[in-house]
């Protein structure tokens, strides 16, 4: 049944993209459709909302105003649609009960299964790393949890930005994580630099001092996943592993989401998405999934 369910979807899919082509007056090429929709929950006060999104090669197409219980649509080729959708008086208090009550619900349900795992922190582990006494300080943090992380260089106690390189965060294999920060300066033995790391794990930000006693190189270096110039040694995740994590990032994006997101502080918003108006279309993208 759950594979005959995932045929019709990517069925209507197909049309749904053939409608859209007609209404922006394109007759090839690779396009789009794309849904996502899903619920917020601030624990803290108490404050909910939600949305359901769709979106055309990457643009806005049609969305939920759930305020209002209304489709809008920021594209002229959607108004069709929304006239549509908007007479389908029970379709929409079915979106909004959803979206406020049932949605809600599972959130924090989920939220309570996980909540060890949401809300654990590790502290990171902070290293100043160099291949040679002319190569660039690097700053490396690993073994942090969550992802979240800030890497800055100060000079003579000042925020520094110029000749500096920020990596992106990677997973380590423990579930943990890792970055680094690269400073190429050659006067980094006569003035005081030094690389400030904040995280949520830690009461107080932990500050390491460019000095020769605090940098370790070559043989004497002992971490995950880099270098002493700060590039991957292959005992930290796999290429393998990166790639499949950013194609997998990648592939979400092309699917129908069904997003629930738990947000201790509300703020930013979500991606858009797209969709069409034929009546199996108008029936499939109705929330499939409970959270």
């Amino acid at each position: 049944m759950d594979r005959l369910r995932e045929r019709g979807k990517q069925q209507v899919f197909k049309a749904n993209v053939g409608i859209a082509m007609q209404r922006f007056n394109q007759t090839q090429g690779d396009h789009v459709v794309q849904v996502m929709y899903g619920c917020e929950w601030d624990d803290e006060t108490g404050i909910t909302d939600g949305f359901d999104n769709h979106g055309y090669d990457g643009e806005d197409f049609l969305v939920f105003d759930l305020k209002n219980t209304r489709w809008i649509s920021p594209s002229p080729q959607g108004l069709i649609t929304t006239h549509r959708w908007n007479n389908n008086r029970a379709d929409l208090e079915y979106r909004k009960s959803y979206l406020t009550q049932e949605c809600i619900e599972w959130l924090k349900r989920y939220v309570s299964y996980g909540r060890s795992t949401l809300e654990r922190t590790v502290a990171p582990e902070v290293s100043l790393l160099q291949k040679d006494p002319s190569s660039p300080v690097v700053c490396h943090v690993t073994g942090f949890f969550p992802r979240g992380v800030m890497v800055t260089w100060q000079k003579k106690g000042e925020d520094h930005y110029d000749d500096v390189e920020q990596w992106e965060t990677v997973p380590n294999e423990d579930g943990t994580f890792q970055t680094t920060s690269r400073l190429t300066v050659k006067d980094w033995q006569t003035e005081d630099y030094t690389c400030v790391v904040q995280h949520k794990s830690l009461e107080e930000d932990i500050v390491k001092r460019v000095i020769e006693r605090e940098i370790r190189r070559n043989q004497d270096i002992e971490m995950r996943g880099y270098s002493p110039d700060g590039n991957p040694d292959g005992s930290g995740p796999s290429m393998g592993v990166i790639i499949g994590c950013v194609l997998g990032g990648l592939l979400l994006a092309l699917a129908v989401v069904g997003v629930v997101v738990w947000r201790k502080k509300r703020g930013a918003g979500y991606g858009k998405t797209n969709t069409s108006d034929t009546e199996s279309e108008n029936s499939e993208l109705k929330p499939a999934v409970k959270a």
